[in-house]
């Protein structure tokens, strides 16, 4: 090749390396936009300038009592969990290959979801507090127990689901329908245990498995927080052999890639860090399969943005959720899950179309 060929290779590879960080810093900015927009919506009304000055611990003590212990935890529980699920559905449909693969989709959410009603009902690891009406809401007393439940009740799916992928003839799409009967069958093992609970306790447990980021503490968000860091710390580390394996497993072996070690040791970090925050929030479904099909348009399947580029849009996707759930119908606030069910279904559906129109 001539010099002016090279030449020309890295002005193309500059360009394309420019797009990819227009984007990524885009996707800051929207997210700080989204936390700001977070901040200033409430019943509490409160302007910018209050909203500053509780931030920065100059407002009255009422100010900033309804920023840090009400919407900051909020906002800090949405981008974490955000990140977290994200995450987990943008690794999940690489080593997979599947693009229908997430946490929801595969069963794992529910197999945590599962695993949480069993360290709550079963093991006490829960408490039901009533919030002077009719409602009820749970708190929990043993996070640590709660968390290795939910890793346990995540972990088997992934496992049923990787011993599939294993399996010789099984395609991507039977994959996902073996995601379906395990969530109907951890789905059915919940309202078992739920049938042998008290009311009061069965209450509680169906709100919480209706999603709701306001009940996750400081203490709640550090642990998922800590653990998303780990993670996505692992998949960075890894994004040039998750590059080689979007070129298939053949091709990634050849060039070194221990495919199997890795979609192993993946699959279980995405189970962990799902089913922590399943653990934590409630389900909330299809966030991480929305987000990475969204930065994919923009990034395409370079994992060295795609994964950073996931997580913030996965932070920005369950913030907006949370701001509609209680812009909607003030002061009611919604179950974030219902309502990221409700945007997610329409894209799971025209996805499935779509790659059967590929076909």
């Amino acid at each position: 090749m001539k010099e002016k060929d090279f030449t020309q290779i890295a002005e193309s590879y500059k360009r394309y390396i420019r797009r990819k960080w227009i984007v990524l810093i885009g996707s800051v900015l929207m997210l700080i936009s989204s936390t700001l927009a977070s901040l200033s919506t409430g019943s509490a009304g409160l302007s910018l300038s209050e909203i500053v000055q509780g931030v920065v611990g100059l407002g009255s003590e009422e100010i900033r009592t309804i920023i840090w212990n009400v919407r900051m935890p909020r906002i800090a529980a949405a981008i974490i969990v955000g990140i977290a699920l994200a995450m987990s559905g943008c690794v999940m449909q690489n080593v997979l290959r599947n693009p229908l693969a997430s946490a929801s989709t595969l069963g794992v959410s529910q197999g945590a979801s599962f695993g949480a009603a069993v360290a709550i009902i079963c093991f006490g690891a829960g408490s039901q507090i009533n919030s002077g009406g009719s409602s009820a809401a749970i708190s929990i007393t043993n996070p640590y127990l709660v968390t290795a439940c939910a890793f346990l009740g995540g972990i088997t799916t992934t496992l049923l689901v990787l011993g599939l992928a294993r399996i010789q003839g099984v395609t991507s799409s039977a994959i996902v329908l073996a995601g379906v009967a395990i969530s109907s069958m951890f789905t059915g093992g919940t309202t078992l245990i739920q049938y042998f609970a008290d009311d009061v306790m069965v209450a509680t447990v169906v709100y919480w498995t209706f999603g709701s980021l306001g009940r996750a503490g400081w203490n709640e968000i550090s642990i998922i927080a800590a653990l998303s860091i780990l993670a996505f710390a692992f998949f960075f580390y890894h994004r040039w052999n998750y590059n080689a394996m979007e070129s298939g497993n053949h091709t990634a072996k050849s060039l070194g890639v221990p495919v199997i070690f890795l979609m192993y040791v993946s699959m279980a970090v995405c189970a962990l860090i799902a089913s922590v925050s399943v653990a934590f929030v409630g389900c909330i479904n299809f966030i991480g399969l929305i987000a990475p099909h969204i930065m994919r348009q923009f990034v395409g399947n370079d994992y060295r943005f795609l994964i950073p580029c996931t997580a913030i849009c996965g932070a920005v996707l369950l913030l907006l959720s949370d701001i509609a759930c209680r812009a909607l119908i003030p002061p009611t606030v919604l179950p974030i899950g219902a309502l990221t069910s409700f945007l997610g279904a329409p894209l799971f559906l025209y996805l499935i179309m779509k790659r059967g129109s590929m076909k």
